[in-house]
């Protein structure tokens, strides 16, 4: 973080800005101020240079601690991106072929009809694999003794679709699966690797698997409650067919592929509540339990919209890059979230409406709202937490903090 910018954040928002980038401060002092946060923060980094980290409300409501610079949250599938980043890495120094089928690193994945499918597939959620048809539970993912169990039924998971020809997010079951081959082609565990490897070389806070350092600095979630998910969906449902209308109904329908991604494994009755949990988020759970600041998002981003380098480091070519400018997979209505998107090797890449206008833009958002995404046309890196979950499929809140960012003179074209 800088420690000088050339304006301070309009009131309530603390932190500061550069010149140019005041209407992104003012939307973020906006939401704090009608209360649409309870705390929150934003950073951005252009060409290397944060130009802006906002911040401002409470980490925790009882205690009524203020949330501060270095302020973390789990980010759900943010994570998603993280371990995206790890199999980048990981790829650019030949560890594997993303067009090698999967079991080239895990031979007994075979098993009913997976033989054919590729790392590539897998990673850009067109395996379909996006449900487990055995019951697991969140802590059973957690436990060490459970890990043969858990293998065991992604090994015997028969794909609800014929591999390639169609796209799914596979909401939770990407991490299982990501975690499994990862282990498998690097020797170690992900978190441990992106930290040594790229969270560490930056400066970032993020983690996957948490130490016990960092847990004072961990803010607490508040999700929304069962009515106000459903009243929500409800409401949608009533009045449209919004992209909240199509999940809603699917979410209320017994067997639905998208009611199969969200609910197993299970987190019990607590819910998403869960993820506040201190196991959780000491736990490598490449599709949620990651954990940063708003600014070590966006660090973490760094060389992902540097064209490989930051601060004299070379992380990876800047060849390896281009293939994520692209869209690898696309839907116009993706079987579970039923809305256009894609993925390019592991990274979402969204409509231009959505986070940004740049094609070549890519990155993960998260349930409840965080962001983690840069431009590399632009040179930009973004960080976006916040610990009052929303339960659209995108945050209304952090759209509007980008199309603020996308309006600042700087990076407007």
């Amino acid at each position: 973080m800088r420690a000088r910018f050339s304006h301070e954040a309009p009131y309530p928002a603390r932190g500061g800005y550069e010149d140019g980038f005041e209407p992104l401060a003012r939307r973020f002092a906006a939401h704090l101020d009608e209360g649409a946060e309870i705390g929150a923060a934003v950073a951005v980094y252009v060409r290397g240079e944060c130009v802006a980290h906002l911040w401002g409300g409470l980490s925790d409501v009882a205690t009524r601690t203020p949330w501060a610079p270095d302020s973390r949250i789990v980010v759900f599938s943010v994570t998603k991106g993280l371990a995206a980043m790890a199999f980048h890495l990981l790829a650019a120094r030949g560890a594997f072929e993303w067009d090698a089928p999967v079991t080239s690193v895990w031979p007994e994945f075979s098993a009913r009809g997976k033989g054919r499918i590729t790392l590539r597939e897998l990673l850009n959620h067109r395996a379909g694999l996006p449900a487990i048809d055995v019951p697991l539970t969140l802590e059973q993912c957690i436990d060490p003794s459970s890990r043969g169990l858990v293998r065991s039924a992604l090994e015997q998971q028969k794909p609800a679709w014929s591999p390639g020809t169609a796209q799914g997010y596979h909401a939770i079951s990407f991490g299982l699966y990501a975690r499994e081959v990862f282990e498998r082609a690097a020797g170690e565990p992900m978190g441990v690797f992106l930290k040594r490897e790229l969270f560490d070389p930056l400066d970032c806070d993020a983690r996957l698997g948490a130490e016990p350092a960092l847990d004072e600095r961990v803010a607490t979630l508040y999700p929304p409650s069962v009515l106000t998910r459903l009243t929500g969906m409800a409401a949608a449902i009533a009045t449209g067919s919004s992209n909240e209308a199509r999940v809603g109904r699917d979410i209320f329908t017994r067997g639905s592929i998208t009611r199969r991604a969200f609910s197993n494994p299970s987190s019990g009755r607590g819910g998403v509540d869960a993820y506040n949990r201190i196991a959780v988020r000491r736990a490598e759970l490449p599709w949620a339990s990651a954990t940063a600041s708003a600014d070590g998002l966006a660090r973490a981003y760094l060389p992902f919209a540097g064209n490989g380098e930051y601060g004299g480091r070379t992380y990876f070519p800047a060849a390896t890059l281009e293939p994520l400018f692209g869209r690898q997979s696309w839907s116009e209505s993706d079987l579970v979230l039923h809305k256009p998107l894609g993925w390019s090797q592991g990274f979402l890449k969204e409509e231009p409406d959505v986070f940004s206008p740049e094609p070549a833009s890519f990155g993960h958002a998260g349930m409840g709202g965080s962001l983690g995404w840069c431009d590399p046309a632009r040179g930009v890196a973004i960080g976006y937490v916040m610990n009052r979950m929303g339960w659209q499929v995108r945050s209304p809140r952090c759209k509007a903090l980008m199309r603020a960012l996308y309006a600042c003179d700087p990076l407007r074209r």
